[in-house]
Formats: C-alpha cells, structure tokens, sequence
C-alpha cells in the first residue's frame, strides 16, 4: 500500500533526534560485539538503532498497544475519493480523520467502504450534518444522502462507528429533555415510530444502551441523520441539540441500528 495513502503509519517511527523525554536507548549488544557493516555509514546505523528501540517514557502520552492497533486495522477500511464516480486523488484509511484538507484534499465527493460502518461529516472536526456510512460504494453525494432534502456535495472529516453491534443494540426514547415523559425502549429497527405506537413526532431525549442507532426526520429512513453511540456521551443525549452539532429539531420518526 502506497505510504503517502496511511501518513499516520509515519508517526510510529520517532523522529531524530529524540524529544527530551525520551528515554535513552541503551548500546545493541551487536554495535558492541561487531564493527558497522562496511559501506553502511553511521548515521544510518544510529537511526535504525533508534527506530527499534527508543522507547517513550510515561511522561508522554499513551498509544495504542500492538494488538489492539491490529484489531482496530482489520476492522474499519475506507477509501475516498477528491471527485465524483471514484475519480481524481485518492487515499485509503483505517483510523479517523478530522480534516481531509490537512491530507491534501480538498473535498471527498466518493466513498468507498470496505469493512466497519463510518460516519461522515459536513465540516471538519466532525462538525455539521453527520450521514452514516455502511459497507458500500457511494459514487455521489446522494448515496450517503439518501433521501435526506439537505443537499452535501461533499464531507470534509470521518470516523469509523466502533460500538456498532447489530445484533445487541438498545435504545430508549423520551417524551421530555433530560430522560423525562413517556418513554419508548427498541431494540430493533422501526422505519415508522409512529405506527409501532410512539405518539407524536418529536424525540427530546434520548438513552442508548447498546451499539449504535442512526435516528431519522421522516419515516422511512428519510430526512436529517443522527448517529447515536453507545460510547458518546456515555450514550446519552439529553436534549435534542446533542444528537448533532446541527441538529435543528427534534422531529425523530424513523430510526436503526447501524450495521456492522
């Protein structure tokens, strides 16, 4: 894979010279034993000396461990594209990216998802209307819109959805802000609240249990997305303005677990 496509790969290689804080590396015992390899000069040497063992101390920050850096990679894939129909740069990813443009981009208008569902932001820092993004092929903007009336050319930041589980999701509705009211507890998809007996058209608060939903406007599946975590906010959103950063009402008529 081209190493200009996962430019976070780079950072697990420290720079030179070390930070300050960096604990010494200690002498290879083969630098000790034997003389460098002629022809391999000692900057070269040095450097790849410290690529296997300068190590960060406890001041600095903590990273993800081997294993778990291999089960997030096998879970979440996704490839995007600068133009329409997978045409123009491109760039494959496995970890969140908050600002496409930081990696050269200047807008993502085709997305491929190849493993772990992702969530797809208007704006950088993943801010504006959210649109969930499952395994699939999205050459333009309204496959990830769908039927949603707000029209996104094109997203500018996205993060894999890690607490999906399809099969043990759990959410429960209110009546009222902060968990007050009539309440409403799913644990399957409803693409009409209404019809299976929720009253009204508006959700003020919502408790998520278990996995991740993606809450809808209309029924249907149609209008505004809000992808709803177990793992953000604790899983609770006590007013409608938390489902999202743009969130303008609190008309909820349709909702589903998101598919993993």
């Amino acid at each position: 894979m081209d190493s200009r496509s996962l430019g976070w790969v780079r950072t697990l290689s420290p720079p030179h010279p070390l930070p300050a804080d960096t604990a010494p590396c200690p002498p290879a015992p083969s630098a000790l034993r034997h003389p460098p390899i002629k022809g391999e000069g000692k900057s070269r040497h040095r450097h790849r000396h410290l690529r296997l063992c300068a190590l960060p101390t406890n001041s600095q920050a903590t990273r993800m461990t081997s294993s778990e850096a291999m089960d997030t990679l096998g879970q979440y894939k996704i490839t995007v594209w600068e133009e329409e129909s997978f045409q123009g740069k491109r760039c494959e990813f496995l970890m969140e990216c908050p600002s496409i443009m930081e990696r050269g981009f200047r807008k993502i208008r085709s997305i491929k998802v190849e493993s772990g569902p992702w969530v797809g932001f208007e704006y950088p820092e993943y801010q504006g209307q959210q649109f969930i993004l499952e395994k699939g092929d999205y050459p333009r903007w309204e496959a990830w819109s769908g039927n949603s009336g707000y029209r996104t050319e094109h997203l500018l930041s996205f993060r894999p959805v890690k607490c999906a589980n399809h099969n043990d999701s759990k959410v429960i509705l209110y009546e009222a802000e902060n968990f007050q009211g009539h309440k409403f507890e799913l644990s399957d998809d409803y693409p009409s609240l209404q019809a299976m007996g929720w009253g009204n058209k508006e959700v003020a608060s919502i408790k998520v249990n278990a996995g991740a939903w993606v809450a809808y406007q209309y029924p249907g599946y149609r209008g505004y997305q809000y992808v709803l975590e177990r793992d953000r906010q604790n899983g609770e959103f006590k007013k409608y303005n938390e489902y999202s950063s743009q969130a303008h009402t609190n008309q909820i008529q349709s909702i589903r677990r998101v598919q993993h």
